[in-house]
């Protein structure tokens, strides 16, 4: 298991409405983090272009006032040369267009911005600290449904904290080490049988979980976890 501090990271939150910005704020700064703010577009180019070099991920609202949609994210590319990470409150997006013109542009990924505090940081870890959390890159979905693991003859009860494509991210505070083997059992809501799969420990902090890489699962539960997190996402847009 890890021990001690992760690193700390600096975070620009970029929406326009207050209360996001501070709930977000609040999640960072708690867990050691910096977390600096912009509430316009004008307000958010000016914040890329003097922090640059401290920034480490954006986690941006396309929807900003004075600077909105797809063509925020290219000004903000022609700042950074497309170095820094991009994540997208997924409320804000309106199309599948959207979602393919952001994924050319390297955008990171998508975030609840009406997540729960206490699973803020969770959902932010593999966007902060991609070194230790490999996966295929997909939307993750906020999910609190209860997650059966087995660690050599040990099965332990936790919850999970969300789901993506290639894994997931389980709230426990004793987390295995990364690069453990374990294997991994779990119901999605309204699904008639449980998902089971072999998976492969990709990050791990005392302070939040762990995350899951899918290593090995039946074609059909890949198959119910791909339309379950694609189905929640796109239905999110209302």
């Amino acid at each position: 298991m890890t021990s001690g501090r992760a690193a700390t990271k600096t975070v620009l939150i970029a929406d326009g409405a207050a209360f996001v910005r501070e709930r977000f704020q609040t999640a960072l700064q708690e867990a050691g983090h910096r977390a600096v703010t912009a509430k316009s577009g004008v307000e958010l180019l000016g914040r890329v272009r003097a922090d640059l070099e401290e920034l480490d991920l954006l986690v941006l609202d396309l929807r900003l006032p004075f600077a909105s949609g797809v063509d925020l994210v290219r000004a903000v590319r022609k700042l950074d040369g497309g170095r820094l990470p991009i994540l997208v409150f997924s409320g804000t997006i309106t199309s599948a267009e959207e979602v393919r013109e952001l994924a050319a542009l390297g955008v990171a990924g998508y975030i609840n911005e009406y997540s729960a505090v206490q699973h803020i940081l969770p959902s932010l870890a593999p966007h902060l600290f991609p070194d230790n959390f490999n996966r295929r890159s997909s939307p993750r979905v906020v999910l609190s449904v209860p997650v059966a693991y087995r660690f050599g003859d040990t099965i332990t009860a936790v919850l999970m904290l969300n789901l993506g494509k290639g894994g997931l991210s389980i709230r426990t505070m004793s987390p295995l080490q990364v690069g453990s083997k374990t294997r991994v059992r779990f119901r999605m809501p309204g699904a008639r049988r449980e998902v089971e799969a072999d998976a492969k420990v990709t990050w791990s902090d005392g302070r939040i979980g762990m995350g899951l890489e899918f290593e090995r699962l039946e074609a059909l539960d890949q198959e119910a976890v791909d339309e379950f997190v694609d189905g929640h996402f796109f239905t999110a847009k209302g």
